[in-house]
């Protein structure tokens, strides 16, 4: 797998492509089916893990186009790595350990933008912070914000500089600095471009909204070792809608969070561009967030391309 390189900064006026950003069509089995949420239900996703994911996006044949509805995607945005990128070593889907949280299945699907053919077997990395804003392998330095519990809603604004209780705004990659692993994973997507993982939903820490970091592998070879070789054709990041952060708000641990907290229309990373730029489509219980939340997308790479952390 590629190896960690210096980050770039994040231009202001948002991500660019390498590509651009025609809409090219992809035929699905009915309308919505790219994005649609592969478990029945909000804990159902649970059942699903177990397996492949059941009722999840599917590329419809040429004789069901009559049938089918057409969907546009564009090119996934691509964003910057961050500082705290670890290559992956930890082979796994459910990349829980021991934190708490509420539990979120991940539900993601790769395709070729230009063919809009399922990416198999290509290796996708997650990892984000913990429900106090702590990274695993940079515990020492992203210190988190648990403490009394503020009054009124959680909100601040981005810093002009390196913010304090989390990862630098900028710079180039940092080594880390323990030997902790939580929350980060790498799996390989199924013949349909899928992938599942289970984790928790993130907190967040001071100058960014509330985030999960990606990265998609590709012409690499599984071994067992691990995963080897390739290159990275995509890094991106997912994001949570600001009603599904405010509903985590109220449980704990999340509640003992006091950091200020960027809302995702004042995050510098996040482009406003809705699935393209990375917002996750959500389901779970309105009135009960803390039994779970199933997020899914489906992103559109450029396989051929190099992104290692744009």
């Amino acid at each position: 797998m590629t190896g960690n390189q210096p980050e770039q900064q994040q231009v202001a006026n948002g991500p660019k492509h390498k590509k651009d950003l025609t809409r090219r069509k992809v035929v699905v089995a009915g309308a919505g089916a790219a994005v649609a949420v592969g478990a029945a239900g909000t804990l159902a996703a649970s059942g699903a893990f177990a397996g492949e994911v059941k009722g999840g996006p599917r590329a419809a044949s040429a004789s069901s186009t009559s049938t089918a509805a057409e969907v546009c995607y564009k090119l996934t945005s691509e964003t910057t790595e961050g500082p705290y990128y670890i290559d992956a070593d930890k082979l796994r889907r459910d990349i829980t350990e021991d934190k708490e949280g509420i539990p979120l299945t991940l539900q993601l699907k790769v395709i070729d933008s230009e063919t809009c053919k399922p990416v198999a077997n290509a290796a996708v990395d997650i990892w984000h912070c913990d429900a106090l804003g702590i990274y695993s392998g940079y515990e020492s330095a992203s210190t988190g914000g648990g403490g009394t519990v503020p009054s009124g809603t959680p909100t601040g604004e981005p810093p002009t500089g390196a913010p304090t209780g989390g990862p630098p705004s900028g710079g180039v990659h940092e080594e880390p600095t323990d030997d902790e692993r939580y929350l980060r994973g790498t799996w390989k997507t199924d013949k349909r471009g899928q992938v599942t993982f289970r984790t928790i939903f993130p907190g967040w820490y001071r100058g960014r909204c509330v985030h999960i970091h990606t990265k998609v592998h590709v012409d690499g070879e599984w071994t067992d070792a691990g995963y080897e070789g390739g290159h990275t054709c995509h890094t991106g990041q997912f994001f949570f809608d600001e009603e599904s952060v405010l509903a985590s708000a109220e449980v704990e641990p999340y509640s003992t969070n006091t950091t200020p907290r960027t809302t995702l229309t004042e995050d510098h990373i996040y482009d406003q561009s809705g699935t393209t730029g990375g917002l996750l489509k959500l389901k779970y219980n309105k009135k009960n967030i803390a039994k779970g939340v199933v997020g899914s997308l489906t992103m559109g790479v450029e396989p051929d391309a190099t992104n290692d952390n744009n």
